[in-house]
């Protein structure tokens, strides 16, 4: 079974186009969870115009931000696949292609954890400000020289694929301390934290379709920035050094 985890904030539109679009491609194969993550238009009654068995909304009654949404449905599908599933996150703002799901489900048969990477020949992205697209390359290589995960150029992209073994691990080691970071340096803390348990990685190119989104990005570009910069150097070591307190804390 391929598990589709969506964290979706206002993104009624999107998901209008989206969910059909797994369900042509992937049928009763694929099942979208989508965390309605207080959500304030009309996604909430998107969600329920497509209520059966191949979807499950989780619903925070307020926006806690992303990394917090990713952890509610990350713990809920722990709870729930088999060694053998697979889980792809994806961004619900239809910037992802989902016919790129199923290059990254094959590649699970080698990998732990394949990542759709915006630096792999054949990758990219459109639509994309400069200022943003330059920050995103500074990023990629500070990030590169800083921790140099084997196997990873895109260290900030949240299409991925977990293959089902990998994820209770994660979980059997981090608990629900798995995700501490709200916003979307919680990318490259599952990251270090799957490393860390020796997750084997493999990508495929994305081309990042940003000329599809609607509205202005939920991102706040320098906050992002000095986010990534307080992790790096400060909050990194923290996470990682803290695991013996993670298992001995869990419930």
């Amino acid at each position: 079974m391929i598990y589709v985890l969506l964290c979706a904030y206002n993104e009624e539109r999107a998901l209008s186009v989206m969910l059909p679009q797994i369900r042509a491609a992937y049928g009763p194969a694929a099942h979208a969870v989508v965390v309605n993550d207080g959500s304030r238009d009309g996604t909430e009654l998107v969600l329920r115009g497509f209520a059966g068995p191949g979807l499950t909304v989780l619903t925070h009654t307020v926006n806690q931000g992303l990394g917090m949404a990713i952890r509610t449905g990350l713990l809920y599908l722990a709870g729930r696949v088999a060694e053998s599933d697979i889980i792809v996150t994806m961004d619900a703002d239809d910037t992802h292609p989902v016919e790129l799901i199923g290059r990254l489900t094959a590649r699970c048969a080698d990998a732990d954890v394949v990542i759709a990477s915006r630096y792999r020949p054949g990758g990219g992205q459109r639509g994309v400000v400069l200022l943003r697209n330059v920050l995103s390359r500074a990023a990629r290589v500070v990030l590169s020289l800083r921790f140099h995960v084997p196997g990873v150029r895109d260290y900030t992209s949240g299409f991925r694929a977990y293959c089902g073994a990998i994820l209770r691990r994660l979980v059997e080691r981090y608990g629900d301390k798995m995700v501490t970071e709200r916003d979307f340096v919680v990318q490259m803390e599952l990251l270090l934290k799957l490393a860390r348990i020796g997750a084997r990685f493999a990508e495929e190119p994305l081309l990042l379709r940003y000329d599809r989104k609607e509205g202005a990005s939920k991102m706040k570009v320098w906050r992002t920035v000095k986010r990534y910069l307080w992790f790096v150097f400060l909050r990194r070591e923290h996470v990682l050094r803290n695991d013996h307190e993670t298992n001995s804390d869990r419930p």
